[in-house]
Parts: C-alpha cells; sequence; structure tokens
C-alpha cells in the first residue's frame, strides 16, 4: 500500500509540473511573440543624421575652386574632378569631368535658384544632375543649404555626403579668386568653361 501511495504521489507531482511547464511555455511564447511584434511595429531608433552647415563662408564669392571627388554608387567607386566657377552677378557653375577629361555634367545655377543643364552625359542624365549634383553642390557651395543637405565637414577642405544611393567624398584642390567670365553664367550658351 505504502509504495502505491508513493507512486500516486510522484505521479500528481509529475502532472503538475508537466502542467506548470506547458502553461510556462505557452507564456514565454506568448511574450517573445509580443516582444516581437512590438520591435517590429516601432521600427530602429537611429539618430538622424545632421545637416551640413553653410560653408560658403569658407570660399571667395568671386573664385574658381577645383575639386577631385570619390563618388560611391552602391558598393562602385568613381574619381571626379569638379570645376566650380563662383560669382556674386551670375551664380554657380559646375562642370564634372571624368580623369582623362570627358565632361560628365555641366550645370548652371543661377542666383535665383533656377537650375539649368549645361551639359549630361550616359553616366550623369539630366534628370540625376537637377535633383542630386545641383543639391549637392547647394548644400556645399550654396549661401544657405536646405533641410535636405546630409553631409559632414571633416576639414575646411574635405567634405562628405551621403545620401541614401550614393556618398560623395569630396575635397578641394585649388582655389583661384577672382572675377569669372559672364558668359559662363548665361544659361543660352552651351559650352563649357
Amino acid at each position: 500500500m505504502g509504495s502505491k501511495l508513493a507512486l500516486e504521489r510522484r505521479r500528481s507531482y509529475l502532472r503538475i509540473d508537466l502542467n506548470g511547464l506547458a502553461r510556462t511555455r505557452i507564456s514565454v511564447l506568448k511574450w517573445s511573440l509580443l516582444l516581437t511584434l512590438g520591435w517590429l511595429l516601432t521600427g530602429c531608433a537611429t539618430a538622424p543624421k545632421p545637416a551640413l552647415p553653410s560653408v560658403a563662408h569658407l570660399f571667395p564669392a568671386d573664385a574658381l575652386v577645383t575639386q577631385r571627388a570619390m563618388l560611391t554608387v552602391r558598393g562602385r567607386q568613381f574619381t571626379l574632378n569638379g570645376y566650380l566657377a563662383s560669382s556674386t552677378a551670375g551664380g554657380q557653375r559646375l562642370t564634372v569631368t571624368e580623369n582623362f577629361g570627358r565632361v560628365l555634367a555641366d550645370v548652371l545655377v543661377k542666383r535665383d535658384g533656377s537650375v539649368h543643364v549645361m551639359r549630361s552625359s550616359a553616366v550623369f542624365r539630366p534628370d540625376w544632375i537637377q535633383r542630386y549634383v545641383a543639391a549637392d553642390m547647394q548644400c556645399l557651395f550654396g549661401g544657405a543649404p536646405g533641410t535636405d543637405c546630409p553631409g559632414r565637414m571633416l576639414s575646411p577642405t574635405h567634405f562628405t555626403i551621403e545620401r541614401r544611393w550614393y556618398a560623395l567624398d569630396l575635397r578641394v584642390v585649388d582655389i583661384k579668386p577672382g572675377a569669372q567670365p559672364p558668359e559662363l553664367f548665361d544659361e543660352t550658351r552651351k559650352t563649357g568653361p
């Protein structure tokens, strides 16, 4: 009799433990499901990228600025040269070339903010030049950058801009102060500087 009673006690403890374990497993599953669902709904909390401060005061208002840049698009890197002619009366004109001198993009931004694509190429389409090249030029060298300037100033001559599809690492190589020829800022003339 005593052994039967002991066997019954063990079975009842076993039933209680198994039921408690099953309840615990369901409870853990519910909590992990709730936490995962909450994490998916709220997303990751990342700090917004700071906007690039205005750096136009670092350069003369009338000058020819020579630049070297590394453009990274989807993991591929391209080296570029840039020539920015800036004029207080005419605006800004940027000519982007490859290493061998072929013009990839030529854009004129007038003082009133109007953008004129003077020359495009297969590498830089006109809409891409208008949307990104002119915007990045205004971020770096414009008087009052907009809120969409996701860049950093690493030194007075070294800047980076990081957008969703590309990153631009730009270094100013040479600055030649002085008045620029007014025909550079005439949107009706399609010649490069």
